[in-house]
Protein backbone atom coordinates (compact mmCIF):
# COMPACT_ATOMS: atom_id res chain seq x y z
CA UNK A 1 0.00 0.00 0.00
CA UNK A 2 1.13 3.27 -1.10
CA UNK A 3 1.55 5.93 2.06
CA UNK A 4 -1.31 8.27 0.22
CA UNK A 5 -3.73 4.68 0.32
CA UNK A 6 -3.06 4.18 3.86
CA UNK A 7 -3.51 7.75 4.87
CA UNK A 8 -7.28 7.98 3.06
CA UNK A 9 -8.41 4.99 4.69
CA UNK A 10 -7.24 6.67 8.19
CA UNK A 11 -9.16 9.57 7.30
CA UNK A 12 -11.98 7.90 5.73
CA UNK A 13 -11.50 5.51 9.59
CA UNK A 14 -11.71 8.95 11.68
CA UNK A 15 -14.69 10.35 9.58
CA UNK A 16 -16.82 7.21 10.07
CA UNK A 17 -16.29 7.42 13.66
CA UNK A 18 -16.75 11.01 14.12
CA UNK A 19 -19.02 12.01 17.31
CA UNK A 20 -21.85 14.01 16.41
CA UNK A 21 -20.17 16.61 18.73
CA UNK A 22 -17.14 16.96 16.31
CA UNK A 23 -19.40 16.85 13.15
CA UNK A 24 -21.01 19.87 14.05
CA UNK A 25 -19.42 23.11 14.67
CA UNK A 26 -19.66 25.89 17.24
CA UNK A 27 -20.77 29.12 15.60
CA UNK A 28 -18.24 32.18 16.37
CA UNK A 29 -19.61 35.11 18.63
CA UNK A 30 -19.60 37.24 15.89
CA UNK A 31 -21.69 34.68 13.54
CA UNK A 32 -24.70 34.89 16.85
CA UNK A 33 -24.64 38.51 17.13
CA UNK A 34 -24.55 38.86 13.15
CA UNK A 35 -27.73 36.40 12.79
CA UNK A 36 -29.40 37.50 16.09
CA UNK A 37 -29.04 41.28 15.02
CA UNK A 38 -30.34 40.93 11.37
CA UNK A 39 -33.91 42.65 10.93
CA UNK A 40 -36.89 40.71 11.09
CA UNK A 41 -38.89 39.47 7.47
CA UNK A 42 -41.46 40.87 8.50
CA UNK A 43 -42.43 44.65 10.21
CA UNK A 44 -45.41 44.64 12.56
CA UNK A 45 -47.23 47.47 13.22
CA UNK A 46 -47.40 48.17 16.53
CA UNK A 47 -51.00 47.62 17.16
CA UNK A 48 -50.30 43.95 15.93
CA UNK A 49 -47.45 43.30 18.50
CA UNK A 50 -47.65 40.29 20.62
CA UNK A 51 -46.83 39.08 23.89
CA UNK A 52 -44.35 36.17 24.34
CA UNK A 53 -46.79 33.84 25.01
CA UNK A 54 -48.33 34.44 21.59
CA UNK A 55 -45.40 34.90 19.84
CA UNK A 56 -44.00 31.31 21.07
CA UNK A 57 -47.84 29.79 19.57
CA UNK A 58 -47.20 32.22 16.12
CA UNK A 59 -44.99 30.31 13.34
CA UNK A 60 -45.09 33.18 10.97
CA UNK A 61 -44.08 35.29 13.60
CA UNK A 62 -41.46 32.71 14.67
CA UNK A 63 -40.13 32.00 11.20
CA UNK A 64 -39.69 35.67 10.79
CA UNK A 65 -37.58 36.56 13.73
CA UNK A 66 -33.53 36.63 12.88
CA UNK A 67 -32.45 33.15 14.68
CA UNK A 68 -29.59 31.03 14.88
CA UNK A 69 -29.37 27.33 15.79
CA UNK A 70 -26.98 26.00 18.05
CA UNK A 71 -26.36 22.10 17.58
CA UNK A 72 -23.13 22.07 18.60
CA UNK A 73 -24.45 21.92 22.27
CA UNK A 74 -24.70 18.30 22.75
CA UNK A 75 -27.75 16.90 24.73
CA UNK A 76 -27.66 13.18 26.02
CA UNK A 77 -30.36 11.68 24.97
CA UNK A 78 -33.36 11.83 27.48
CA UNK A 79 -31.44 14.62 29.12
CA UNK A 80 -31.40 18.07 29.76
CA UNK A 81 -28.09 18.44 31.42
CA UNK A 82 -25.42 20.88 29.90
CA UNK A 83 -22.82 18.95 30.42
CA UNK A 84 -19.40 20.13 31.60
CA UNK A 85 -17.16 19.56 28.00
CA UNK A 86 -20.07 22.03 26.81
CA UNK A 87 -19.74 24.88 28.91
CA UNK A 88 -17.11 26.80 26.69
CA UNK A 89 -19.90 26.76 23.97
CA UNK A 90 -22.07 28.34 26.71
CA UNK A 91 -19.54 31.30 26.99
CA UNK A 92 -19.77 32.00 22.88
CA UNK A 93 -23.64 32.22 23.30
CA UNK A 94 -23.33 34.42 26.59
CA UNK A 95 -20.52 36.73 25.14
CA UNK A 96 -22.39 36.93 21.79
CA UNK A 97 -25.79 37.65 24.04
CA UNK A 98 -23.53 39.93 26.10
CA UNK A 99 -22.29 42.06 22.83
CA UNK A 100 -26.08 42.10 21.21
CA UNK A 101 -27.60 43.60 24.88
CA UNK A 102 -24.87 46.32 24.86
CA UNK A 103 -26.11 47.54 21.58
CA UNK A 104 -29.68 46.92 21.82
CA UNK A 105 -30.22 47.09 25.73
CA UNK A 106 -34.66 45.89 24.88
CA UNK A 107 -33.35 43.13 23.18
CA UNK A 108 -35.51 39.51 24.12
CA UNK A 109 -33.87 36.51 23.33
CA UNK A 110 -36.04 33.00 22.79
CA UNK A 111 -34.15 30.47 23.86
CA UNK A 112 -36.08 27.30 22.20
CA UNK A 113 -35.42 23.70 22.95
CA UNK A 114 -35.84 21.05 20.80
CA UNK A 115 -36.09 17.09 20.84
CA UNK A 116 -35.78 14.41 18.60
CA UNK A 117 -39.14 12.49 17.89
CA UNK A 118 -38.44 9.14 20.44
CA UNK A 119 -41.08 9.23 22.71
CA UNK A 120 -44.23 10.35 23.64
CA UNK A 121 -45.18 13.92 22.15
CA UNK A 122 -45.99 15.49 25.51
CA UNK A 123 -42.50 14.02 27.21
CA UNK A 124 -40.68 15.47 24.61
CA UNK A 125 -42.54 18.98 25.31
CA UNK A 126 -41.26 18.85 28.24
CA UNK A 127 -38.14 17.73 27.77
CA UNK A 128 -37.38 20.52 25.63
CA UNK A 129 -38.34 22.90 27.44
CA UNK A 130 -36.26 21.83 30.32
CA UNK A 131 -33.40 21.51 27.91
CA UNK A 132 -33.87 25.90 26.69
CA UNK A 133 -34.46 26.24 30.66
CA UNK A 134 -31.11 24.49 31.63
CA UNK A 135 -29.09 27.09 29.27
CA UNK A 136 -31.27 29.83 30.59
CA UNK A 137 -30.57 29.26 33.89
CA UNK A 138 -26.98 28.53 32.94
CA UNK A 139 -26.43 31.74 30.90
CA UNK A 140 -27.92 33.71 34.09
CA UNK A 141 -26.18 32.27 36.56
CA UNK A 142 -22.67 31.71 35.00
CA UNK A 143 -22.17 34.16 33.02
CA UNK A 144 -24.48 36.88 34.11
CA UNK A 145 -26.65 37.36 30.90
CA UNK A 146 -29.96 38.88 32.26
CA UNK A 147 -32.78 36.60 33.18
CA UNK A 148 -35.56 39.37 31.20
CA UNK A 149 -33.20 39.01 28.38
CA UNK A 150 -34.26 35.84 27.97
CA UNK A 151 -37.46 33.34 27.71
CA UNK A 152 -37.85 29.90 26.90
CA UNK A 153 -40.04 27.36 25.26
CA UNK A 154 -39.66 23.80 24.20
CA UNK A 155 -41.28 22.81 20.95
CA UNK A 156 -40.58 18.87 21.09
CA UNK A 157 -40.32 17.16 18.01
CA UNK A 158 -42.48 20.41 16.05
CA UNK A 159 -39.45 21.16 14.11
CA UNK A 160 -37.33 18.17 13.12
CA UNK A 161 -34.30 19.28 11.16
CA UNK A 162 -33.94 15.69 10.39
CA UNK A 163 -37.28 14.15 9.60
CA UNK A 164 -37.19 10.81 11.75
CA UNK A 165 -39.04 8.84 14.21
CA UNK A 166 -35.40 7.50 15.12
CA UNK A 167 -33.05 9.04 17.80
CA UNK A 168 -31.22 11.82 15.94
CA UNK A 169 -28.92 13.87 17.71
CA UNK A 170 -28.84 16.85 15.34
CA UNK A 171 -32.45 17.29 16.25
CA UNK A 172 -31.55 17.56 19.90
CA UNK A 173 -30.46 21.27 20.13
CA UNK A 174 -31.62 24.71 21.30
CA UNK A 175 -32.19 27.15 19.01
CA UNK A 176 -31.72 31.36 19.28
CA UNK A 177 -34.46 33.69 18.37
CA UNK A 178 -34.70 37.25 18.49
CA UNK A 179 -38.38 38.16 19.68
CA UNK A 180 -38.31 42.25 20.81
CA UNK A 181 -39.48 43.41 17.29
CA UNK A 182 -42.63 41.56 17.96
CA UNK A 183 -43.40 42.39 21.42
CA UNK A 184 -46.06 44.84 22.82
Amino acid sequence: MTLRTVTLAALIAVTAFASPAAAQQMPSVQRIERMLDEEPELKIRPEKKVTVREFKRRPEFRRAAPSIDIQAINFAYDSAVIPPSQYSKVEIIADALDRLLARRSDAVVLIEGHSDAVGSRAYNYELSDARARSLKRMLARDFGIPSYAMETVGYGEDYLLIPTEREEWRNRRVTLRRIDDFLR
